[in-house]
């Protein structure tokens, strides 16, 4: 092992805009198993989390929560089930958490931004372009797909603003060559898709401040500005190590690190984040590996979609190790992995339950049932056994077989201690190159390894003649718990709770637990005693599972939802003639505008099948910005008479839905599918 050997690693800072969901989960604990591996080779370990609170969406969701943005975020991150609730929950072992409403990282900010205004980096200027305010970021005309943004397929509006801007086209050369030159950023996949849509297109500068909204770090030398998320966000990296500021010190000790972020967020951490540490004149990142998206129907899960798995659910159902163990078996690290409850049941019941847990509880019982609990003195491993072991891990061919054609015992014993033996070197490639679904794959071979042996030795039968056949068994058995001993040592990031109860029942000391000792095989001593206890990884009963977790998730959602009032309906009626009178058509959107002097008049030029357009005028702009409509079907009643509104004549009305939630009206317009043609009549 390195003497002194450091390693830092972040994940991203998470926008408490909503409780976080299970994607959020599969970053913080694939973070936190490679922080848990380093710790477990003797390496000096950081581990840094936390939260981005500042930003126009956080500032509009508290307003319509009716609290102040500080009240809001404070509640999602400190409140019950909040984030630091659920990392708690996770057994996530960070050693750093930073708000970046912290004051110390306000102070740093200030002082980063000002010393990059200083060089010459920062300058003012106007912007005028799209913006998403979902994802809080910029676009342009050509960056846009379909007319909304490229990252979550919302519309955006128009911004324009004063502004100031980072000089990021500045640094294009020097950020391409750290892509294409280095293996700064992975996977590799991730390399082409930044050059191919940012680097080659050409770098723009980019938007640093905003003066549109208040709920964000002041620009100290010119206070109406706030800085702009990007730049309040990435620099948490740094300010939690103290730099700029006085609240640590160890920036130099710990600095440059590991950044491992999703795939929607490369960018920022592979273009911008290189670029403010080149203008700063720091050292840049050793690594930002860009994991995938876990999906859920095929779509990205997202809090403004409402599309989201509770991570709270699944551990207090099915357990917390149980829980990491499937995020990190199951999706390969950087690509994207479909999720359902029935992948995480079926992997519980194969990998833990069938293979690892009928593993530990066999070998525990047998040893109880024909040595009391005890092994005796000499059931350690035999010389021929380690001569042939390492014959076979260098590659060698080795046939024994018995006078009577059947194979020699002793090598099935050197083929499973040479899998076990060789398992550490391999699993530790694996992880040093971010690939914790393919190290668990490695441990799972030689488990599944270790179940054929018992039937290749069938320790039952063996027993019928203990005279004969006790030191064979003993030494079976002791294969198996050594077997199992060491594949627990390589779980131990994944699941360390669970290892913990594994090393008890199998008897490991301390010092059969550690790192070194995983690559010595006899660790264990060979009269361990062993203890017969829980079962750790019980089988889930499929149907019955899926059916309390859909319960489960209806009753959670129905105490999320928001307290609607609702008109009253009206007594009068209305006889079906009348009713038939009105005309119901699909209408297409083909313009819309805020009509002059009115807060509240859209004005639509609509396709209502007819050849000729129709104007109809609507009076809900506190619900809809024009360009949100642009394109949209929606449905209007075609035969009222015209009618004046500002100067204007409106022919019709659309129709909407309209109800009121924590004292505020909600208004939502008809729309149906766009494969409807315009002038369909309703009926």
């Amino acid at each position: 092992m390195e003497e002194n050997k450091r390693f830092y690693v972040t994940t991203p800072i998470y926008y408490p805009s909503d409780k976080l969901h299970i994607g959020h989960t599969y970053c913080t604990v694939a973070t936190d198993t490679i922080a848990r591996y380093h710790r477990l080779k003797g390496e000096e370990v950081l581990f840094l989390t936390g939260t981005d609170e500042h930003g126009q969406k956080i500032e509009n969701k508290a307003k319509e929560a009716g609290v102040t943005p500080q009240e809001f975020v404070d509640n999602i991150v400190e409140g019950p089930r909040g984030v630091r609730d659920l990392w708690k929950l996770m057994n996530i072992s960070n050693d750093r958490f930073i708000r970046t409403t912290d004051d110390y990282h306000v102070k740093a900010i200030q002082r980063i931004f000002k010393k990059m205004y200083d060089n010459g980096d920062i300058y003012k200027g106007s912007y005028k372009g799209k913006y998403c305010t979902p994802c809080e970021s910029f676009w342009t005309e050509s960056q846009l797909k379909d007319g909304c943004c490229p990252d979550c397929g919302r519309p955006v509006t128009d911004a324009e603003e004063e502004a100031y801007f980072f000089r990021l086209s500045k640094y294009a050369d020097r950020v391409r060559d750290l892509l294409e030159n280095t293996d700064f950023l992975e996977p590799r996949s991730r390399v082409n898709e930044m050059v191919r849509n940012f680097i080659d297109p050409g770098l723009e500068d980019l938007c640093v401040s905003r003066t549109s909204f208040t709920w964000g770090i002041p620009v100290d030398f010119d206070p109406k500005h706030v800085v702009y998320v990007w730049v309040d966000a990435l620099s948490n990296y740094i300010t939690a190590l103290g730099y700029e500021n006085d609240k640590y010190d160890d920036y130099k000790k710990w600095w440059p690190g590991v950044n491992i972020v999703g795939k929607e967020i490369v960018r920022f951490h592979s273009i911008i984040w290189p670029a403010m540490l080149m203008s700063l004149g720091e050292p840049l990142p050793k690594k930002c590996f860009g994991h995938g998206w876990l999906l859920l129907d095929g779509g990205k899960m997202s809090k403004s979609k409402g599309n989201v798995v509770d991570p709270y659910l699944l551990a207090e159902m099915f357990g917390v190790d149980a829980l990491r163990f499937f995020l990190m078996r199951t999706f390969p690290f950087g690509s994207d992995g479909n999720f359902s409850n029935e992948l995480l049941i079926q992997t519980i019941n194969v990998d833990l339950a069938n293979d690892l847990g009928n593993l530990l509880s066999r070998t525990t019982a047998m040893v109880g049932k024909y040595f009391g609990g005890q092994l005796p003195a000499g059931s350690g491993i035999t010389a021929d056994e380690s001569q042939l072991a390492s014959l076979i891990r260098m590659g060698s061919t080795v046939e024994l077989t018995a006078p009577e054609g059947e194979v020699d015992p002793v090598l099935y014993d050197a083929q499973l201690v040479s899998a076990a033996s060789a398992l550490r070197n391999i699993y530790e490639n694996e992880m040093e190159h971010f690939a914790p679904h393919k190290a668990l794959e490695e441990i799972f071979k030689v488990i599944q390894r270790a179940n054929k042996y018992i039937d290749e030795n069938a320790p039952w039968a063996l027993a019928k003649d203990m005279d004969a056949n006790g030191d064979r068994l003993a030494h079976v058995l002791y294969n198996l718990l050594e077997t199992t001993r060491v594949c627990g040592i390589l779980l131990t990031p994944f699941m360390p709770e669970s290892m913990a109860k594994l090393f008890s029942q199998i008897g490991a000391p301390a010092e059969a637990q550690t790192w070194d000792s995983a690559d010595l095989w006899g660790s264990l001593p060979e009269n361990v005693t062993v203890t017969k206890g829980e079962n750790l990884f019980p089988r889930v009963d499929m149907e019955s599972a899926l059916t309390e977790l859909e319960a489960a998730a209806a009753e959670a959602k129905k105490a999320t939802l928001p307290a609607i009032e609702l008109e009253p309906q009206l007594e009068e009626k209305v006889d079906f003639d009348t009713f038939c009178k009105s005309d119901f058509r699909v209408v297409k959107v083909k313009a819309c505008e805020a009509v002059k002097k009115s807060d509240k008049l859209l004005r639509f030029t609509l396709d209502d099948g007819t050849g000729t357009d129709r104007q109809i005028l609507s009076g809900i702009h506190k619900f809809y910005e024009p360009e949100q409509l642009v394109g949209k079907n929606l449905v209007a009643i075609v035969n009222l008479p015209p009618r004046k509104m500002m100067g204007h004549e409106s022919n019709g009305m659309l129709l909407s839905a309209i109800h009121t939630e924590k004292g505020e009206e909600k208004l939502h317009l008809m729309m149906v599918d766009d494969s409807i043609p315009a002038g369909a009549k309703l009926c």
